[in-house]
């Protein structure tokens, strides 16, 4: 899997990086699938743009564990759905929906959770992110634990479920000295480091039937 270095800490800089990274397919009508606040609208000028979430403030709130995308089917020219299908216990049907409604492109995000992990099990003390077992129901909560490397293949797997083509499939480490880059190549193979270092995978899809 091909790796970019970038540094996304909250859900601004993530939207952030969708309007500078992916520029070339925002245009026309575009879904933004768990938008929260919906800064791809202000980000991206002049899209005919709808964001859906089941908090935040987007256009039109939707439950996707109860709900279709409430759209016909090719709506869009790109749908955007960064970090969203991993909170989902239908992941896999939330992923066809995607699908259905796009005429264009589909660009997708899975955090790599292995990377989240690593230090508090290696320290035997701390919290993993989204996880854990707080005292009261957590408003954000991740239904699936998986590595970089599963994301990657479950991103490659779509081509053969669904009428899509993968045309780009990468991950993202945040920035760090070349030198301790270089130390952790040498320690690690290259796919035990892109699951203890890099933070998201990253997937665009064409439409093809």
């Amino acid at each position: 899997m091909k790796r970019e270095l970038a540094s996304i800490g909250s859900r601004d800089e993530r939207a952030q990086f969708i309007a500078r990274r992916f520029a070339r397919h925002l245009r026309g009508r575009v879904l933004d699938v768990g938008c929260d606040r919906a800064r791809l609208r202000q980000l991206v000028p002049g899209l005919d743009y709808v964001g859906i979430d089941v908090g935040g403030t987007p256009d039109l709130v939707v439950d996707l564990e109860r709900e279709r995308i409430p759209f016909p089917d090719r709506e869009f020219d790109c749908v955007v759905c960064s970090d969203v299908l991993e909170h989902l216990d239908n992941l896999h049907e939330n992923f066809g929906e995607l699908v259905r409604v796009a005429r264009g492109h589909v660009i997708v995000s899975l955090p790599n959770n292995y990377a989240n992990a690593r230090r508090p099990v290696e320290r035997g003390r701390g919290t993993v992110g989204h996880y854990g077992l707080p005292v009261g129901p957590p408003a954000d909560r991740h239904k699936w634990f998986f590595s970089l490397g599963e994301a990657g293949e479950f991103f490659t797997g779509q081509a053969g479920r669904h009428p899509v083509e993968l045309v780009e499939l990468f991950c993202i480490e945040r920035p760090r000295h070349p030198l301790v880059r270089a130390a952790r190549g040498l320690r690690y193979s290259r796919e035990a480091y892109l699951n203890r270092y890099a933070h998201s995978a990253w997937a665009v899809f064409r439409r093809t039937g």
